[in-house]
């Protein structure tokens, strides 16, 4: 079960896979954070956008997760307008 509620229908195979991996971390507080910021905005992503994400799912759950909920500073090398969309998203979340 992965919680998604938006179908990859309509995608093209790399905004998919983006999807699936944003649903499937492997630690599950990155899970809902990545899943339902993809659910929400995968398929309005530019191309720079799906750039920047990709580089993003590449940073290791134990890594990102403290940028994330903001007990790290974010490294410039990985500050971009995704992860600031990604951060405004996490803010407006409730658990």
């Amino acid at each position: 079960m992965t919680g998604t509620k938006r179908s990859s229908e309509g995608l093209d195979a790399r905004r998919r896979k983006l999807l699936f991996r944003s649903w499937h971390r492997g630690m599950r507080e990155m899970d809902l954070i990545l899943g339902s910021f993809a659910d929400a905005e995968i398929g309005a992503l530019t191309g720079d956008e799906i750039d920047q994400y990709e580089r993003l799912l590449d940073v290791p759950d134990t890594e990102f997760l403290p940028l994330i909920t903001g007990e790290r500073a974010v490294p410039p090398d990985i500050d971009c307008a995704v992860l600031q969309k990604i951060l405004a998203s996490r803010r407006t979340m409730t658990f």
